[in-house]
């Protein structure tokens, strides 16, 4: 057993809420920080199949990436997914939490994780935070030299990607230098260039953004999802030696909302 209160301050020691971006939610969602539980079940996005996984698997808190509750609500009804999913989670005494944007910029956050999933070398923060150097948006780091379409199934087979988009007009034939950032790092396309990097990994690129950075970086655009579903074996790491009597699992009902033929 472990209070809601512990679990949180070690997250949140890890990945401060003021490291969060002004438009995030990040934090409790949902539920009470002074209740105790036995199990937690953690995944990116909060769904009804998610909340379901949690009762089925005893859990009494839900560790997100992405927050439930972004953007305001008026109304917590049935009439909606996302109201279902807090009326299901309080009948079934289940607590949120989220641990987002914090969780991007955090040292050794997500980035840093895609970053250690391709083997990346003399690692350096993309957009680094004005007050703290270590903390930030994005990492660039170094690899051994190949090809760029070596490079790119390598991307593709780390990050189970079943579609890599990529620009083809490839500036460098080889790839040394990588810039990763997990979710939605078209932002930091002009950093990575600035930063000498061969390759910008990330998710959510826009077609303008590949016709403008195309020849001068290549980009590859893996998908939020697979950017980010690394942010469970955060958690896990996180939690796992600071509460060895507690019941962890990693969600088996996290799916992507986006399907490939």
């Amino acid at each position: 057993m472990a209070k809601i209160a512990d679990i949180i301050s070690i997250i949140e020691s890890f990945a401060p809420v003021r490291l969060q971006e002004s438009y995030d939610n990040a934090g409790l969602q949902v539920g009470d920080r002074e209740v105790d539980v036995s199990a937690v079940l953690m995944c990116l996005d909060v769904t009804e199949e998610i909340v379901a996984e949690a009762v089925e698997r005893g859990c009494g808190l839900i560790i997100s990436h992405h927050p439930l509750l972004f953007g305001g609500i008026r109304q917590v009804t049935a009439d909606s997914g996302r109201g279902r999913i807090v009326i299901e989670a309080i009948k079934a005494g289940i607590s949120i939490y989220s641990a987002h944007t914090n969780l991007d910029r955090a040292r050794e956050g997500v980035s840093w994780e895609i970053a250690r999933m391709l083997g990346l070398r003399q690692l350096e923060v993309l957009e680094k935070d004005n007050a703290d150097p270590e903390v930030g948006l994005g990492i660039v780091g170094n690899t051994d030299q190949m090809p760029a379409l070596e490079f790119l199934r390598k991307v593709k087979d780390t990050f189970h990607v079943r579609c890599l988009r990529y620009s083809d007009n490839f500036p460098r034939l080889t790839v040394k230098r990588v810039a990763v950032c997990g979710g939605a790092g078209a932002s930091l396309i002009r950093e990575a260039a600035a930063a000498g990097a061969d390759v910008i990994v990330t998710g959510d690129v826009k077609y303008h953004d590949f016709t403008t950075w195309a020849s001068r970086i290549l980009i590859a655009d893996i998908g939020h999802y697979e950017s980010e579903i690394c942010t469970k074996q955060i958690f896990m790491r996180l939690l796992a030696d600071r509460f060895p009597d507690l019941q962890l699992y990693t969600a088996e009902s996290d799916t992507n909302p986006v399907n490939c033929l």
